[in-house]
């Protein structure tokens, strides 16, 4: 079953390569869609796949790269739209 999920990562998650790790991540489980830095400091990532890849995908999140503080993890479900063909990094 496909679910899509949008995640707000809120701490020390910008300047530490958060991004790079979520797109590494995405590759690793299998998912498509996006993550970005939003202006207020957060990450914000949407993702697309299958519910146990997405949900290994957010335990990946909560832990973020080395230098990463992951405060909290936000998680809006959304309906998968079948938008994305790959996972990417938006700027």
């Amino acid at each position: 079953m496909q679910v899509a999920r949008k995640f707000l990562i809120k701490g020390d998650v910008q300047g530490v390569g958060y991004r790079f790790f979520a797109q590494r991540a995405a590759a690793r489980h299998q998912v498509v869609g996006y993550v970005r830095n939003c202006p207020d400091g957060t990450v914000e990532a949407l993702v697309e796949g299958p519910a146990p890849s997405v949900e290994a995908f957010k335990d990946d999140l909560a832990t973020g790269p080395q230098w990463a503080v992951v405060d909290q993890l936000e998680e809006i479900n959304l309906d998968p739209t079948g938008t994305y063909s790959a996972f990417r990094i938006e700027r």
